[in-house]
């Protein structure tokens, strides 16, 4: 609970901006700091001080738990503790915590004389968020300046790192071991090269519905369970978040899929998709539905209890594979990479994969089992891939083993398909990363709290294959893999995709 003498401190920003119209009528300066301060310092303390002495009121403006871009365990102090903490400092006049994702509808409301950021914001340049520039834009636009502080300069997320470790011990010694062999700036490198990059995106859209119920208990009369419904939530899902994920980092993505003929749910397909994505659509044949998976999900804990698949899993008409192969033949060779992600449905078989095969320049894939194709879509399917990212599971269905060395299956199914560089993901255990010239690397997980793991393979899959087609070490592209996995099980289904900007502050918050 917060002290009588610092509660009154603390007001909504509209609040707040009624509440400095008189402030600036007697003449007196307003004064800005904006940021997080997760973890209160001597930094922070000393920052606000030097700000005050810029003018006559002091407001500190905190951005909100749903926007703290620096990874899925943060913040370690939520937004109410972090207000009391700042509201505490004699310095500080006023504190508000800002709902917008970024700073300058705050810095429009409160229009202060001067809005002050630490010595490390100077330098525009290094800012890959762009944030700085747009800040100091809507400062001036309201009569303001920008300026920055002189005094020490410390990093929470380093301080939390080194003395609130959110990782346990093996994983936080990992990532201080890696952070000596690679900067935050060598693994952005290779996401923000991916922007020239021109990708082909291949694989099944499938409907993910939620439905979500609330458990009532066994039937009066049969041996079932009974649930009531109490709510829904549907994601296009299958290869449209593949591609989003890409298209998040690539400016040329086309994606080619299946969609069914009857209730092909186009529009709401074309709508999830990213703008930015050429959408190639092929249809199957007339009784073939577009894929759903229901999910019946009990609503509280968010456990699910069982799946129905709508779908048509017979043989493919013959026109329909001819028609595919024909646009794989034409496209593959005209794109830098070729993902497929295969789910096993029907879409990708034998005459289209001989086509990626042959045609693609360099080839990333990921075949899955589940329990629609009952563990026969296997990557040895692929007679060749240049890149293959498939979980533990997987590839010991491929070697038909529980028990064989993790390392000795990977080394068979690479020399067998030709592939030089594989990842395989082991979900709480992390990652095995390899290539053939440099070898084998296990990198942990950086998962918190796993609140829903699907989509999740998918999500490291279409990062990691930007990261290999680029030459990325293995251990990099192992470390990037789990890092966005990290994202993907923090939100529930197809929510949110993985996007640049808080994938890049997520890992420059590990390696600090």
């Amino acid at each position: 609970m917060k002290h009588d003498n610092t509660q009154h401190k603390v007001k909504e920003i509209a609040e707040l901006a009624c509440l400095l119209e008189p402030v600036r009528a007697s003449g007196k300066k307003v004064v800005q700091c904006h940021g997080v301060f997760d973890l209160l310092h001597i930094g922070h303390i000393r920052h606000f001080e030097e700000a005050k002495g810029f003018g006559d009121v002091l407001v500190v403006t905190l951005t909100t738990d749903q926007h703290v871009n620096k990874g899925p365990n943060r913040p370690v102090f939520n937004e109410g503790l972090r207000a009391e903490a700042i509201s505490a400092l004699d310095c500080v006049d006023y504190v508000a915590i800002n709902r917008q994702p970024m700073a300058m509808e705050a810095i429009g409301l409160l229009r202060p004389d001067f809005y002050v950021k630490g010595s490390d914001y100077r330098d525009a340049d290094k800012d890959r968020t762009g944030g700085i520039a747009l800040e100091e834009a809507a400062v001036t636009s309201v009569g303001g300046q920008i300026v920055y502080t002189d005094d020490i300069v410390f990093s929470s997320t380093n301080l939390i790192n080194r003395n609130l470790p959110v990782f346990s011990e093996s994983v936080s010694r990992y990532l201080a071991d890696f952070s000596g062999r690679y900067s935050s700036d060598d693994i952005v490198r290779y996401l923000e090269g991916a922007a020239s990059m021109k990708v082909l995106v291949v694989g099944e859209t499938i409907i993910d519905e939620y439905l979500y119920c609330e458990t009532l208990g066994k039937s009066g009369k049969e041996p079932i369970l009974a649930t009531r419904q109490v709510g829904r939530e549907k994601f296009a899902g299958g290869i449209v978040p593949v591609a989003n994920n890409v298209a998040a980092f690539c400016d040329q993505v086309t994606m080619l899929t299946f969609l069914g003929r009857p209730d092909s749910q186009e529009d709401f397909i074309r709508q999830a998709a990213d703008p930015k994505l050429d959408q190639v659509y092929l249809y199957m044949e007339e009784n073939a539905p577009t894929i759903v998976k229901q999910r019946f999900v009990e609503a509280y804990p968010q456990q699910k209890l069982f799946e129905l698949y709508l779908m048509d899993d017979g043989e493919p008409n013959p026109k329909q594979v001819e028609e595919l192969c024909t646009r794989l033949y034409e496209l593959a060779p005209q794109y830098d990479l070729v993902i497929v992600a295969d789910y096993g449905h029907g879409m990708l078989e034998a005459e289209a994969v001989e086509v990626l095969c042959s045609r693609a320049r360099f080839l990333a894939i990921n075949t899955q089992v589940n329990a629609g194709n009952r563990g026969f879509n296997i990557v040895s399917k692929y007679g060749h891939a240049d890149f293959i990212c498939v979980s533990e599971n997987e590839i010991r269905l491929e070697a038909r083993s529980r028990r064989k060395e993790l390392r000795e299956i990977v080394l068979d199914v690479g020399s067998r398909l030709s592939c030089g560089h594989i990842v395989i993901t082991r979900g709480h255990d992390g990652c095995l990363a390899y290539t053939e010239k440099e070898g084998f690397f296990d990198v942990p997980a950086f998962a918190g709290d796993v609140v829903d793991r699907v989509g999740a393979g998918d999500a490291v899959f279409s990062l990691a294959s930007l990261c290999v087609a680029q030459g990325a070490p293995a251990e990099v592209v192992g470390f990037v893999g789990n890092a966005v996995g990290a994202e993907a099980v923090a939100t529930v289904g197809h929510r949110s995709g993985i996007q640049r900007i808080p994938l890049f502050r997520h890992i420059e918050s590990l390696l600090k």
